[in-house]
């Protein structure tokens, strides 16, 4: 999966870079279809914005997710379990959709 890692207001260090890239392989894991992720990063008085778009492979599909709180790195962590919840979700759907109808079998 390609990382598009952009900051707003907030200089995108090595650290940052690495913990997003961290992050995200964890959605990788979940489901193998996704294509890319952007990810934007900005800072807007106290506040920490994290959003991401998530491209899914397949149908054309994007899952996007953003966090505020008043560090980034628990706002990476909220954007994360957010896409998580989507991905899960959209995996679910995937599987089900193909899934041969039961109901013939038994009839």
């Amino acid at each position: 999966m390609q990382i598009e890692i952009n900051g707003r207001n907030v200089e995108v260090t090595q650290a940052l870079r690495a913990y997003v890239t961290e992050k995200l392989d964890r959605l990788q894991r979940r489901f193998d279809n996704l294509i890319g992720a952007h990810v934007v990063l900005r800072i807007e008085k106290v506040d920490h914005f994290a959003e991401a778009t998530v491209s899914v492979g397949g149908r054309a599909r994007d899952l996007h997710a953003d966090a505020v709180d008043e560090d980034m790195y628990a706002a990476i962590d909220k954007m994360v379990d957010k896409l998580d919840r989507q991905v899960r979700r959209h995996k679910s759907k995937v599987r089900d959709h193909n899934r041969p109808d039961r109901s013939a079998e038994t009839g």
